[in-house]
């Protein structure tokens, strides 16, 4: 399902009306900004009081220089699996637009969480983060 769909139709049949929890995982960066904060506000909309949203995706850096060091350790993680960034991008697929997705469309991490807040997400938080990626979200009440 293309879950651009879903976020832009309230009347989208399928997947019931509410939820308890949402969770993704390397999806979400294949957005446009504005059809995340779409996505994050129907989420938002859908669940339940006490629910939660958790995402986990790749991030933008928020400078040159971040994007630096976060290059410094993808590499570095790379010789420590034995193999060279190159090897390992070979080993995986590439990304082709589907509806509302597209190749990596990053964003920053502020404004991942700035969009939460938009969404009206009364808690936002960031349990991980490691270097380019995090888990992030929150809780509605």
């Amino acid at each position: 399902m293309d879950f651009g769909e879903w976020a832009n139709n309230p009347n989208f049949s399928g997947l019931g009306d509410k939820f308890h929890a949402c969770i993704s995982s390397l999806a979400i960066h294949h957005l446009e900004d504005e059809m995340k904060l779409k996505l994050f506000e129907r989420i938002r909309e859908s669940l339940n009081a006490g629910g939660c949203f958790w995402n986990a995706d790749p991030l933008l850096a928020e400078s040159a220089a971040i994007k630096d060091i976060y290059q410094a350790a993808r590499e570095d993680w790379a010789r420590n699996q034995g193999e060279t960034l190159a090897q390992i991008r070979a080993n995986v697929g590439t990304s082709v637009s589907y509806g509302y997705s597209n190749p990596d469309r990053l964003a920053t991490l502020s404004a991942q969480l700035e969009m939460l807040v938009k969404a009206r997400f009364e808690t936002v938080a960031v349990p991980w983060k490691y270097y380019g990626m995090a888990v992030f979200g929150g809780f509605v009440n």
